[in-house]
């Protein structure tokens, strides 16, 4: 009998780019990658709108939610959700959602910090479709990690459900217009995004590494997978289709060991 496919868990807010995930399922065909839908009381890009949509109390829901799923890891699908928190809140949130989903968990705003790392990236470019003030907090947070972001662009748009509507065309353009040419590759923070069907496009438009956020939320995901063993070693073999961050695969030992492996208390600021 085969053995069965490991199953990672996405808790995302609301409806804009969730369908991102069943498009990566099928193109990986060795995962299964299912997604509930955590509440959203307000789609905005706005800090106080994104403290309550990244709350504890909905995603603990989530999480348990999941936890019936008897997933092997979970992430919060949320980068502004995240990083609006501060380095120690994701971290503080991560362990709320590790906690009541029973097994390994990230989030999107790590996840961008793990797979920056696991390519090597020290500047970087990012592509924001936030207003300036919300994707400010997204460099401060990737400069606690030790990434530098060299140019920072701002699309200003205000509600996830807007930024789920670009097309391919608009993605691109979008985001090769906003590259710059001291950064190693280019960040594109919102999982309301439709990115991955694009990704090798967009790698091949700019010439560098792009990083989205639906890909590396999964990208995290599979890594958590792999480092807690029990069959889920080759989730992270080299992939095609999927961007560099694919293709250049991860072995368990180095899912274990990269920093921040699992975000939790000796990451933390004091």
């Amino acid at each position: 009998m085969a053995p069965k496919a490991p199953t990672i868990g996405f808790l995302y807010p609301g409806y804009s780019a969730e369908d991102d995930y069943p498009v990566i399922e099928r193109m990986l065909g060795d995962v299964r990658l299912p997604v509930v839908h955590t509440l959203m009381r307000e789609d905005a890009h706005r800090v106080d709108a994104l403290l309550d949509v990244g709350g504890a109390d909905v995603l603990t829901d989530g999480a348990r939610e999941l936890a019936g799923l008897e997933v092997r890891a979970a992430v919060w699908a949320c980068t502004s959700g995240s990083f609006v928190f501060g380095w120690d809140g994701a971290a503080e949130q991560v362990d709320g959602v590790r906690e009541a989903a029973g097994a390994p968990a990230s989030s999107t705003s790590f996840a961008f910090v793990n797979a920056a790392r696991h390519l090597g990236l020290r500047r970087v470019a990012v592509a924001a479709t936030y207003p300036a003030d919300v994707a400010e907090q997204f460099v401060a947070f990737l400069g606690h990690a030790g990434i530098e972001v060299v140019s920072l662009s701002c699309r200003g748009i205000i509600t996830a459900a807007e930024v789920g509507t670009l097309g391919r065309d608009e993605v691109l353009e979008f985001v090769a217009a906003n590259d710059h040419p001291e950064a190693e590759a280019v960040l594109v923070p919102d999982t309301a995004l439709h990115t991955v069907a694009w990704l090798d496009d967009l790698e091949e438009r700019l010439g560098k590494p792009v990083l989205t956020a639906n890909q590396v939320s999964v990208w995290e995901g599979l890594r958590l997978a792999a480092a807690s063993g029990d069959g889920a070693a080759g989730a992270l073999r080299p992939r095609p289709g999927l961007g560099r961050l694919f293709a250049t695969g991860l072995d368990p030992a180095a899912a274990s060991s990269a920093e921040p492996a699992v975000p939790g208390a000796h990451h933390r600021t004091r």
